[in-house]
């Protein structure tokens, strides 16, 4: 019987409803090397729980957390952030992108096959003493248009250990058609593009690029909802809008996907963001307002992201 495997267990993909696909509540990406700007999203746990009861009480169901380790993942904080809540909170696995890949994974220093074994061994066995499992693979990402020689090594681990597990592949790839990139090698490797997500797909603002992907057979994610960093981000959500209601009309609601990526802590209600409820207090009430019908909405957020959680 097919199953999601969140943090706390297996759980029924029945008993899940609206799931954001792609967030964090605890990250630091400020420690590389001439970094200037903090990045980063405090472990807070008495803020986190705010933050998160808010999108429960806006009929929040389900959370994946994409952090990775190198970057902070901790299974036994998402185990009591899910306790907590009462959130179905799934993890990922796998190692995010160069820049901010662990010295002590040795990544170039190990065979493709034996980085799968290890993401294989977590999805089984669980992670470490914790024995919390992974739920999906990913975020695998590039750090920049193109995936370097490195990045490579990952993204065909992570094919290889999709296919021996089930799970689903999710990608980090922005301003650029590098997810293209990213699905080939998935491709390349074996791995179903139905199970494969190719993440923040509003960074580059593309309906060709979009269809490209969804014509392959994958997943196009817009969840950099919300964020307000860049001035694209402030003032370009009605062309993501434009577009993706253009994916709609051409059929393509089940291959569509939307979260936020919370991943700094100015993006927390507490601290003047928009917390975990952009989604569902701005962003939703935006489709409907362009005609986008609740049918289309429960499929995206809910349908589509336990269609990709599922593990047969």
């Amino acid at each position: 019987m097919a199953h999601v495997q969140t943090v706390l267990g297996p759980v029924d993909p029945a008993v899940i409803g609206f799931t954001l696909p792609h967030e964090h509540t605890a990250i630091s990406l400020w420690q590389i090397p001439n970094r200037w700007d903090y990045w980063e999203l405090t472990r807070d746990e008495p803020t986190i729980l705010e933050e998160l009861g808010l999108f429960r009480k806006a009929g929040g169901s389900g959370l994946v957390d994409l952090t990775l380790p190198g970057v902070g993942r901790d299974p036994a904080w998402l185990a009591r952030i899910a306790t907590a809540t009462g959130l179905h909170v799934v993890m990922g696995c796998g190692w995010y992108r160069g820049a901010y890949y662990p010295a002590e994974a040795l990544i170039d220093r190990r065979s493709v096959d034996d980085l799968a074994e290890e993401l294989v061994r977590e999805a089984t066995e669980g992670v470490g003493e914790s024995g919390v499992r992974p739920g999906i693979i990913g975020e695998i990402g590039t750090d920049k248009p193109w995936v370097s020689a490195l990045e490579e090594r990952v993204h065909r681990a992570a094919a290889r250990a999709s296919r021996g597990t089930g799970l689903a592949i999710t990608t980090h790839g922005v301003l650029s058609d590098v997810g293209l990139a990213q699905l080939r090698i998935f491709e390349e490797e074996g791995a179903d593009p139905a199970r494969v997500v190719i993440g923040h797909a509003d960074s580059y603002p593309s309906l060709e690029h979009y269809l490209a992907i969804v014509g392959r057979g994958a997943s196009v994610e817009f969840d950099f909802l919300g964020m307000s960093f860049t001035p694209q981000e402030r003032h370009g959500e009605g062309r993501i809008v434009e577009l993706l209601c253009d994916l709609l009309s051409r059929g393509h609601v089940e291959r569509v996907l939307l979260s936020q990526d919370v991943c700094h802590n100015s993006q927390l209600k507490r601290y003047g963001g928009h917390g975990y409820v952009y989604l569902a207090e701005t962003f939703l009430p935006r489709l409907r307002a362009v005609g986008v019908s609740d049918e289309e909405i429960q499929t995206i957020i809910v349908a589509n992201p336990l269609r990709i959680l599922a593990i047969a």
